[in-house]
């Protein structure tokens, strides 16, 4: 069953400039799907259009075997996500933002209050669970975004750039609980430049360029080295795959500065 298609997504920030150009791609439940793709490909768009935070040109989206409709919300119960620039109410201690989070999805207090001390001591927040966000470190603030995304216990979580500035201790700890989700049924979406990462976490992999899908594949293919539909190469990783899509689109760029030499 998929839980996420998308069909003919358009995005248009301006009227002769679109970020998302025709993109469709089918994402199945409990699958870890790793979205990447060169700067301003649109990778984001696309994890912003599915969390609900901008809305798209044209096109169909529809999640849970629902077709999302323009205003809905109804569908964000069942969805955690962490963007890339997060946004936070900075006044807030790191506990009072968990505990906003899950009274934003309707938990009851004592069950908040549950959730709330078991994600500050899994993201080792214990130490800092009561100084301002504002106060936070980049790589503290990415957990408190991953605590929030997670405390309703979602269906879907949509991650953007998820472990950026988080120590590697820690980043192994997360994978090793999302990998967990995914066996009970959770949909887990990330976008990420690191290709030795998703190659490795993903069950399945898109790459994104100039706003359009370029190439799709599960990694199993990619690491017991498949000819792929795109050039009938034979590749060995998925960095050797991102380089030669990516390069198809950019051959008239120069490829070093002109004064090495």
């Amino acid at each position: 069953m998929n839980v996420v298609e998308i069909s003919n997504l358009k995005k248009s920030y301006h009227k002769s400039s679109f970020a998302l150009k025709d993109l469709s791609l089918s994402i199945t439940v409990g699958s870890i799907f790793g979205i990447l793709g060169p700067n301003g490909a649109g990778k984001s768009t696309v994890l912003n259009i599915l969390a609900g935070i901008v809305k798209r040109t044209s096109g169909d989206v529809t999640i849970f075997e629902r077709k999302i409709e323009r205003g809905d919300y109804k569908y964000k119960k069942e969805i955690g996500f962490v963007l890339e620039q997060s946004h936070y109410l900075e006044k807030l201690t790191v506990k009072e933002y968990l505990h906003f989070a899950g009274a934003m999805y309707k938990i009851d207090e004592e069950e908040i209050e549950k959730r709330a001390d078991e994600l500050i001591g899994f993201f080792n927040l214990k130490e800092k669970e009561n100084i301002w966000i504002e106060k936070c470190s980049k790589g503290m603030k990415k957990k408190v975004s991953l605590a929030a995304a997670l405390i309703h216990q979602p269906k879907l979580i949509i991650l953007d750039e998820p472990f950026e500035g988080i120590d590697p201790a820690s980043t192994r700890r997360i994978k090793n609980n999302l990998l967990l989700m995914a066996k009970q049924g959770v949909t887990i979406i990330m976008a990420s430049h690191n290709l030795e990462m998703v190659e490795k976490f993903c069950d399945e992999v898109a790459i994104i360029n100039q706003g359009r899908l370029v190439f799709q594949s599960k990694t199993e293919d990619i690491r017991t080295k498949i000819k792929n539909n795109i050039s009938r190469d034979s590749y060995e990783s998925l960095e050797q795959i991102f380089v030669d899509v990516i390069s198809k689109g950019n051959s008239n760029k120069p490829k070093k500065l002109s004064w090495l030499k």
